[in-house]
């Protein structure tokens, strides 16, 4: 699949930057999901050719105790490339210094979460709850800007409620402390991920006069349809997907032969997603070990054959074996009992 996702990027003219970071024109980036984008499902999704990915976010208070656990999130590698360290904080001193420990760690660009609605991280005044004290959200984001030399960005939501809808401005105010683009979330904090996700405001940023950084729009893209409606009607710079890649990292292909070649005709065989699938275990395995690796699987087990009918019975074996043979003898029986 990536020599396919190669021949369509290179009849793109690069024509979008962040900062000095290239992109092909009408750019697919991977959003960052907890306990989901983790190195080796980011390596899926690029092998199908996501332009550009982001850690799972990193908790600012980990990185300056030096909790294993979130300094495990700033591994990277090159073939991950161009990527974001996204951390999050409520703390003005331990969100910049924690910037400073992710620069470290060599990404293409700092991504400050302003967008996670969890009630845990929101009600501390981190994630989307900055979003009720705007003017710490800037100052946070100004001194970061200032304490790194690579650039930063932003993800953040269209407002803290429907009553406080504010992303204009917060957009403007951001941009003038110095981050070089700015992803939007479709939905309120209170919103969580119910209801539609509402690029209205998303578009009015976009064609804001005071803009000038690369805007990009995330919320309820699962087809390639949407994708070009979006890009189309609303004129963002780049789209973002999430939850619609879990079980289908294939999705940035499928969005870019419609982007470029106006053909919906892309699909996979289930023999072709059952080898996707294998090769996803086989890397958790080698990277996490063979009881983590199959742990860590199970999210995404249960996305990749969503589909298929009268799945309960395997389903449930699936998401229950701990062994690597046995889930081999389950993924063989899936394709050759779908595949007629």
């Amino acid at each position: 699949m990536l020599d396919i996702c190669q021949t369509l990027i290179l009849k793109l003219e690069t024509l979008f930057k962040i900062d000095k970071i290239e992109f092909p024109n009408q750019p697919v980036f991977l959003a960052p999901m907890e306990d989901v984008t983790d190195t080796i499902f980011r390596k899926i999704c690029k092998s199908f050719g996501a332009d550009m990915m982001y850690t799972e976010f990193v908790s600012s208070d980990g990185l300056i105790r030096n909790v294993n656990s979130s300094l495990k999130k700033l591994n990277i590698t090159d073939e991950e490339r161009p990527i974001g360290i996204q951390i999050y904080g409520h703390l003005i001193d331990a969100m910049v210094e924690a910037a400073k420990i992710a620069e470290d760690a060599k990404p293409e660009l700092i991504d400050i979460n302003f967008g996670c609605p969890v009630k845990k991280i929101a009600k501390r005044g981190a994630g989307s709850g900055m979003m009720n004290d705007v003017p710490k959200m800037v100052q946070i984001t100004k001194e970061i800007v200032n304490a790194v030399t690579l650039p930063v960005t932003v993800k953040t939501r269209l407002g803290y409620d429907d009553d406080n809808k504010n992303i204009v401005e917060i957009a403007e105010r951001l941009q003038d402390v110095g981050i070089k683009a700015i992803t939007i979330h479709g939905r309120t904090r209170s919103q969580m991920y119910k209801g539609d996700a509402d690029w209205t405001l998303i578009g009015e940023v976009k064609n804001n006069p005071r803009m000038k950084i690369p805007v990009i729009g995330n919320g309820d893209i699962d087809s390639p349809e949407k994708a070009k409606l979006m890009f189309n009607k609303f004129g963002v710079d780049a789209i973002m997907i999430g939850r619609a890649t879990v079980g289908r990292p294939w999705i940035f292909e499928e969005i870019k032969n419609y982007l470029i070649n106006n053909d919906l005709k892309f699909s996979l065989s289930l023999s072709q997603k059952i080898e996707i699938v294998k090769n996803h275990l086989s890397i958790s395995i080698s990277e996490k070990g063979e009881k983590t690796g199959i742990l860590l699987m199970r999210r995404h087990f249960a996305h990749y054959f969503k589909n298929l009918p009268n799945f309960r019975e395997t389903k449930i074996r699936l998401l229950t074996s701990l062994d690597y043979s046995d889930i081999i003898t389950i993924l063989d029986y899936i394709e050759a009992t779908y595949s007629c």
